[in-house]
């Protein structure tokens, strides 16, 4: 089951108070970024966020769930409703979230006789 449009929306409106947000749509779900790093995404009407430790440690009693079939697992937020609870949670996780990976250009060679 695809995410709707009127869920992410309601989630940006939740981080609007966060600099630096965006999304890409993903076949029919979306990945969540804040300042440029993966959070977490929207899966099936579900805001899940990365495991790392500073999300267990903000959501003790969060769930682990599958966003997708043969995907890693990652926390489901419960409390989407209140926007300083999802704005603090994001700034939490930010310093232990991977940073973003660097797009290398492929440079083809030919090779001249």
């Amino acid at each position: 089951m695809a995410s709707s449009k009127d869920y992410l929306t309601f989630i940006l409106g939740q981080l609007a108070d966060l600099e630096k947000i965006r999304y890409r749509a993903m076949m029919g779900e979306y990945i969540l970024y804040y300042k440029e790093k993966i959070v977490g995404g929207i899966y099936d009407d579900r805001l899940l966020v990365k495991p790392v430790k500073a999300a267990r440690e903000f959501m003790p009693q969060a769930e682990l769930e599958l966003p997708y079939p043969g995907a890693k697992e990652m926390l489901l937020v419960d409390h989407v409703d209140s926007k300083d609870y999802l704005t603090g949670l994001f700034k939490a996780m930010f310093k232990e979230l991977p940073a973003p990976k660097v797009k290398r250009k492929n440079k083809q060679q030919s090779s001249l006789p």
